[in-house]
């Protein structure tokens, strides 16, 4: 194969991973199935990354930056508290969908070998995700569109629920999720 720049080889090292990881589950991730599927030599996976942590390390800093990144645009909007939540949720559905259930699997990963490094960057991106959803609500009660007595946690636990359950249901029932129209029919 033809010798790639350090950050394409990455990329695809990380792209081979997550479909491993979706179609034929975490426990078939490894060197040797990430190098024929990339199509370059076990070591070569080793120049790039250490450790099979250091890939999902890699994807989660992904997560960070392109699901909780667009986020936190939508949060930052001059909108309606309402239309934020709405754009916010829409992002991370449109995420999970595109990346076809992949933040569940990671999650699965750090609890299934008890990774505390693992727990701790998941841990970073839900913390960030509840800190965004409940300044949005917050927001919302300023302008009255809810109603002030709602406890902002709980309601955040609960928007963040829906995505999460979405993403359950993706990798565990791919085939006969209804995805049309998702976002609009869960808000």
């Amino acid at each position: 194969m033809k010798k790639q720049s350090t950050k394409i080889r990455k990329e695809q090292i990380k792209k081979a991973a997550l479909e491993i990881i979706v179609c034929e589950g975490i426990g078939k991730l490894s060197t040797r199935n990430l190098a024929a599927k990339v199509g370059i030599s076990e070591g070569a996976i080793f120049r790039h990354f250490k450790t099979k942590q250091d890939i999902i390390l890699s994807i989660i800093e992904d997560v960070k930056e392109n699901m909780v990144g667009a986020m936190k645009l939508a949060a930052n909007e001059k909108n309606p508290a309402d239309k934020r939540l709405f754009d916010m949720m829409c992002v991370q559905i449109k995420y999970i969908l595109n990346n076809q259930g992949v933040n569940i699997l990671l999650f699965s990963e750090a609890v299934h070998y008890d990774d505390s490094i693992l727990k701790k960057e998941l841990r970073k991106i839900l913390d960030e995700q509840k800190k965004l959803l409940i300044g949005v609500i917050k927001d919302g009660i300023k302008e009255k569109i809810w109603d002030k007595n709602i406890n902002i946690e709980d309601a955040s636990m609960f928007y963040l629920g829906i995505p999460i359950t979405l993403n359950i249901e993706l990798v565990l029932n791919r085939s006969k999720l209804n995805t049309e129209s998702f976002c609009r029919r869960m808000l």
